[in-house]
């Protein structure tokens, strides 16, 4: 099962790389469990302060593995139930992740994997991919990615997208905000490693985590809800090693602790 997932860190870069080539990379069930302790693993790693997610072969990812959804046919609604939330898990730990995550879209990304790619902080795709949620067109729902992917576009948007179930090229992707941006293929590697650079060499681990603990819950909120949580966090942040060390290193004019090395 560990063969369904490669993990590498360098230069505090964690790349977890989906390998099922031959499936186009297909969210099975094991890939998923696999995927997620991967994830887990990334956010204990002190060595890594941002994750890289790519895809081996062609493509990013086909979305659900439909040999094993056509195999739960035949299971209990609590047993698709189950598999439901193991797959919402896994997007939530994205979602939720204290570290920035980019996806390195290096194919198409389709479906569940094109939810994947929209989930992450980050999303650069070569110029060559198609992206899209095709579930309507085999009668299925685009039913977990909805979540993320309406917080991200808004309603006409996802309509379009949720409703045709086409797939759209990389470029049309980054201009409705759906991915960060296309590359060609050929600056796909020096794109992402660019951003990945900057984001673990540049910003504070804490404040980046707080930051994206802020961006999950507040369009969850009332204005006054949303407000006070908003004030409470600006004070708490103050109070934090990185936010003092930033400040005293800005005002001496050094390096903040974590551009170090």
């Amino acid at each position: 099962m560990a063969d369904l997932i490669q993990y590498a860190v360098h230069d505090r870069v964690a790349t977890v790389t989906l390998n099922r080539p031959d499936k186009r990379n297909a969210l099975s069930s094991a890939l998923v469990t696999t995927l997620r302790d991967a994830l887990d693993d990334a956010a204990a790693d002190d060595d890594a302060r941002v994750v890289v997610l790519t895809g081996a072969g062609k493509a990013f990812s086909a979305g659900a593995d439909l040999a094993a959804l056509e195999a739960l046919q035949e299971a209990s609604a609590l047993d698709n139930l189950a598999d439901s939330e193991h797959l919402a898990a896994l997007f939530e730990r994205i979602y939720l992740h204290p570290k920035p995550v980019i996806a390195k879209v290096n194919g198409h990304a389709i479906a569940g994997g094109c939810g994947l790619a929209a989930v992450c902080d980050f999303s650069i795709a070569v110029s060559k991919a198609k992206l899209g949620f095709t579930e309507v067109r085999i009668g299925f729902v685009p039913a977990i990615v909805m979540v993320f992917v309406l917080r991200k576009l808004g309603e006409a948007a996802a309509r379009d997208l949720f409703l045709r179930g086409a797939l759209i090229p990389a470029e049309d992707a980054a201009a409705i905000g759906l991915i960060t941006r296309a590359v060609p293929p050929e600056t796909l590697d020096e794109a992402v490693d660019d951003l990945a650079r900057e984001l673990a060499t540049q910003t504070s681990a804490s404040a980046v985590a707080l930051t994206k603990k802020m961006l999950a819950q507040v369009p969850g909120m009332g204005f006054r809800e949303a407000l006070a949580y908003a004030t409470q966090m600006n004070a708490f942040a103050r109070s934090t090693p990185d936010c003092q060390a930033g400040i005293a290193a800005f005002l001496n004019k050094t390096d903040p602790p974590w551009r170090a090395s």
